[in-house]
C-alpha cells in the first residue's frame, strides 16, 4: 500500500541517535553509524523524530510500504514500561490518530496492562450554527468504498462534543402541552462511535440503554437521561459485542464512573445489555454500582 513514512538522508545523518528516544514505536535504530528505519510495520509516518534531528536528515515521504501495525508496536512498547506507553499514547492523541489510539487502549485492557495517566485526544468544540466559521466549513463527506452499498454506514456525522444543559430544580412536574426539552448531554451516543477518552465520561453517571427504549418509554429524557451520559446499542442486531465489551472496559478503566443505569426492553435478547456491561467491568477490574430498569412493550416500566 502507498502511505506516508519517514525517510532518512544518509548524507546528512551523523548517527547522533537523538531521534531514537522520540520513536517509542521502535522503528529506528543506529546501524553502522547511521539511523535506519528497521521496519515499515513500526513507522506510523507521523514524524515525531523529525524535530529532534539536528541535521535535518529525516523527512516524511509517501511511498509503497507495509501497513503500520499498532498491535505489534504495542507488544514492543509495553516491555519498555509506563513512561514509554504514555509517550506513545500522547503521540497518537496529539496527532489526532483516534483509531490507532483506541486500538492501543484496547490492547492494554485486553492484556491486563494498566493505562498510565496521560493527555487523551482533545475534543473538538462545537461551532455555533450561523457563525462565520460554521458557514465556511465544508459539509461532511462520506467516502464509502466500492463494496459498501450504504454510503452512510461509516460516517458518525459530527465530532464528539459535550452539550451544556441548564440545571433545573427538581419538583412537581408541570408539563406544558406540546413542549418538551432534550436532556442529551453529549454526542455521539452509539457505542461503536464513542471515544473512550472523551472528557464527558469523567465522574459520569451513565445511562446504558437498548436502542428501542427511547421509543417505547415516553418519559425517557425526563426520567432517565437527565444528568446522565448516554450510551446506546442493540445486543441482538449489533454484531461486534466483543468490541463493545472492550470499548466499555476502556471507558471504565480511563474514568471514575459514579454509577450505571441499564435500561432494556422486556424481550429476552435485551438481556445482552447487562451481559456486556458486566463483562466490561470484569475486563476493566472495576466495580461500579448498577441499577437495571425494564421497559415493557406497552411503554410501562416493570
Amino acid at each position: 500500500m502507498k502511505r506516508k513514512i519517514i525517510s532518512i538522508d544518509d548524507t546528512k545523518c551523523t548517527g547522533c541517535g537523538q531521534c531514537i528516544p522520540d520513536c517509542p514505536e521502535g522503528a529506528l535504530q543506529i546501524i553502522d553509524g547511521k539511523a535506519r528505519l528497521v521496519s515499515d510495520l513500526f513507522c506510523d509516518g507521523l514524524g515525531a523524530c523529525i524535530g529532534t534531528c539536528p541535521e535535518g536528515a529525516i523527512s516524511v515521504i509517501e511511498r509503497e510500504a507495509e501497513p503500520y501495525d499498532e498491535r505489534r508496536v504495542m507488544a514492543g512498547i509495553v516491555k519498555q514500561g509506563p513512561s514509554v506507553i504514555k509517550a506513545h499514547l500522547e503521540h497518537l492523541a496529539g496527532h489526532g490518530e483516534i483509531a490507532l489510539y483506541n486500538e492501543a487502549i484496547e490492547y492494554l485492557i485486553e492484556n491486563g496492562i494498566p493505562i498510565p495517566d496521560h493527555n487523551p485526544p482533545a475534543e473538538k468544540k462545537p461551532v455555533p450554527f450561523g457563525t462565520q466559521s460554521a458557514r465556511k466549513s465544508p459539509a461532511p463527506v462520506c467516502h464509502a468504498g466500492p463494496h459498501e452499498p450504504n454510503p452512510f454506514a461509516g460516517c458518525p456525522g459530527a465530532p464528539a462534543q459535550s452539550i451544556p444543559r441548564e440545571v433545573r430544580h427538581t419538583g412537581p412536574k408541570q408539563p406544558i402541552p406540546g413542549s418538551s426539552s432534550s436532556e442529551l448531554r453529549q454526542w455521539p451516543v452509539q457505542l461503536s462511535l464513542l471515544n473512550p477518552a472523551a472528557s464527558y465520561f469523567k465522574d459520569a453517571d451513565l445511562l446504558i440503554a437498548a436502542d428501542c427504549t427511547s421509543f417505547a418509554y415516553a418519559g425517557f429524557h425526563e426520567d432517565f437521561l437527565k444528568g446522565r451520559i448516554l450510551i446506546i446499542f442493540c445486543p441482538k442486531l449489533d454484531a461486534d459485542l466483543e468490541g463493545y465489551i472492550s470499548k466499555l472496559a476502556a471507558i471504565f478503566s480511563m474514568h471514575a464512573i459514579k454509577s450505571i443505569t441499564i435500561l432494556r426492553m422486556e424481550v429476552p435478547c435485551c438481556g445482552g445489555v447487562r451481559h456486556v456491561v458486566e463483562k466490561a467491568m470484569e475486563k476493566a477490574a472495576k466495580t461500579i454500582p448498577v441499577e437495571e430498569k425494564t421497559v415493557m412493550i406497552d411503554g410501562k416500566l416493570r
